[in-house]
């Protein structure tokens, strides 16, 4: 049955148009063709008869046609017919059937002679076109996956060249500067063995990490993934691997690790202050904890002294070692002599922030010490030059650790302020009677364990009340002061000097004997001489009554008895008519024990 589009109604859809019917081989000899030959070729060969008439030309495209719409047959008559105006032989390809029933067909187009008609022989490359997309999809997909999962695919050849390197380049080179590039090139390691190079690899590597060289010399860290290649014989003739560019991520890991060593090291001290009551114990943990977590030998911390301090020290307190001007050393760390870091403190002391310089063989870090924006000491750190040069790491940590190092200095200052409150007499700034009195156990006990001579001199003012009653509390007030003053002028700093209450003072000197005390007392005597001008009246001039005791290590006396007998032999010298010293006898001597 021929195949025409003129026989199906107009009403027909293409899913209801007849199916064409295999003619027999008779029908096709007055085309002048052989049946027999024709039905040889496996594909499907259809006729198209000079009035347009499309015919099963075998049994392949008789079971074929069974599949073709009106639409279909209309498609291949109208390819025939582009070979028929072309006079000569075509090969087009034709889409029939619609959605997942389509088929792509490579149509062959062969005029016959005398306008006999047109031979189509019809290849369902439908299968072939599938593959082909789904070839294409795999590949692209596959480069996708690369692209996004690798920085850096490669291929090396038996040669140890590249062979495929990607089209946008790696490492901040161009596709073509890597070509010409040896792989081993790359390696931040020259030294390394071919067997250790990535690139020439004759075992499979899964997710290691190496370092490459960037274009521009700096060092790239990658996570390489490769495999050899070999022939069938064994011999090695390339590989092929995926670098992943991991530098961010290992710089950031990195720092998150310095960050968190720092935070810890801090912590730790943080912690310490946190512990310690007494400031002066923060100071030496800070020392100690900055020292071992910056890997130093020896740590400084110096408190910042005004020059006040300096040139007038708090009365019977001997004065810190100053390693500089300014400078006071609180806590260490390590044997160190404090007085070698005096050029650090001197640069710092001149507006410097941090400090980093070679003094004495050692590496030296210092940051000033801050309190509210205000310099109040300094951090130095020592280590030696074989150690290398201090980190970022080290700055940044000893910036922050000085920070809080100024605040137990200040601290510590305030504590010292406040001690000094509860300790000195708030008019003269001598030693009130609490703090002599444990100043005096404190010195008792050292000489008894040690051995040595000292002297307890009671001082009370005479006519001292007259004063009061006559000039006013004011004028006592400023003769007070001038007393301080004498007695202070006629001793030592290692001396103590304390006003024990009203007009009364004590004088504690140390290692001195009787022949010292009986010295200062006639200096204390002749000095107040001096202030007759301010007594109350002139029939009752101010002066001193002196009471001196001496203690020996071997007498028997305690503190309380020490205190007695000087006392008593002062009130023996104002009964004496006043303006005069005594001496108390020595108290029973210590028996000895069998």
């Amino acid at each position: 049955m021929a195949l025409d589009r003129a026989d199906a109604p107009a009403s027909q859809s293409p899913s209801q148009s007849p199916s064409p019917q295999a003619q027999p081989s008779s029908a096709l000899r007055p085309l002048g063709v052989s049946a027999a030959a024709l039905q040889r070729y496996e594909e499907a060969v259809f006729c198209v008869r000079p009035d347009g008439k499309i015919e099963a030309a075998n049994p392949v495209a008789t079971e074929f046609a069974t599949r073709l719409s009106l639409e279909d047959v209309g498609r291949l008559a109208t390819a025939a017919a582009k070979s028929k105006s072309a006079d000569r032989a075509l090969v087009d390809m034709v889409d029939v059937g619609h959605g997942e029933r389509m088929q792509n067909l490579q149509v062959t187009l062969v005029p016959l002679d005398e306008n006999q008609g047109t031979l189509l022989f019809v290849r369902d490359l439908t299968l072939d076109t599938s593959l082909r997309l789904a070839l294409v999809d795999s590949r692209r997909r596959y480069k996708d996956f690369i692209d996004i999962s690798a920085d850096f695919a490669w291929e090396v050849g038996a040669d140890q060249r590249f062979v495929f390197v990607p089209p946008r380049g790696a490492l901040g080179y161009t596709a073509d500067g890597l070509m010409v590039l040896r792989p081993d090139t790359l390696m931040m390691n020259d030294a390394a063995s071919a067997s250790d190079n990535p690139f020439f690899t004759q075992r499979r590597i899964e997710n290691e990490e190496c370092w490459l060289r960037r274009s521009d010399g700096r060092s790239a860290c990658v996570v390489i993934s490769a495999m050899p290649l070999f022939t069938k014989d064994g011999d090695w003739v390339g590989a092929r691997g995926v670098c992943r560019d991991v530098t961010e991520t290992r710089d950031r890991e990195a720092t998150l690790t310095r960050v968190r060593n720092r935070e810890r090291v801090l912590t730790r001290i943080v912690r310490a202050f946190r512990d310690e009551v007494n400031p002066e114990a923060m100071l030496s943990v800070a020392a100690e904890a900055l020292a071992k977590g910056l890997g130093a030998e020896h740590c400084h911390i110096f408190r910042g002294i005004s020059a006040d301090a300096i040139a007038a020290p708090a009365p019977g307190v001997t004065p810190a070692p100053s390693a500089t001007p300014g400078y006071q050393l609180a806590a260490k760390y390590g044997d160190l002599n404090a007085a070698q870091a005096a050029p650090v403190l001197a640069t710092i002391a001149g507006g410097a922030g941090a400090v980093e310089l070679l003094l004495g063989g050692r590496q030296v870090l210092a940051a000033p010490a801050r309190y509210q924006g205000e310099s109040n000491g300094a951090v130095v750190l020592w280590r030696p030059v074989e150690r290398g040069a201090w980190s970022d790491d080290d700055r940044l940590l000893i910036g922050d650790i000085a920070n809080q190092v100024g605040i137990t200095i200040e601290q510590f200052t305030h504590h010292e302020h406040v001690l000094k409150i509860s300790r000195t007499d708030a008019l003269t700034g001598l030693l009130n009677r609490g703090a002599f009195m444990d100043g005096l156990r404190r010195f008792l006990s050292r000489l008894k364990r040690e051995g040595g001579k000292a002297v307890l001199m009671y001082v009370d003012l005479d006519n001292f009340k007259c004063v009061n009653d006559i000039r006013g509390h004011q004028a006592g007030d400023d003769l007070l002061l001038k007393v301080r003053d004498i007695l202070l002028q006629q001793t030592r700093p290692t001396d103590a000097v304390a006003r024990l209450g009203g007009d009364e003072f004590a004088v504690w000197l140390n290692g001195a004997d009787l022949t010292i005390a009986k010295t200062r007392a006639t200096q204390f005597l002749e000095r107040i001489g001096q202030l007759h001008h301010l007594s109350g009246s002139p029939d009752r001039p101010v002066g001193m009554s002196i009471g001196i005791a001496v203690w020996h290590p071997q007498d028997s006396d305690d503190m309380d008895g020490l205190l007695a007998r000087a006392d008593e032999a002062m009130y023996h010298a104002k009964r004496g008519g006043k303006g005069s010293f005594s001496i108390a006898p020595g108290p029973a001597p210590i028996e000895a024990t069998a």
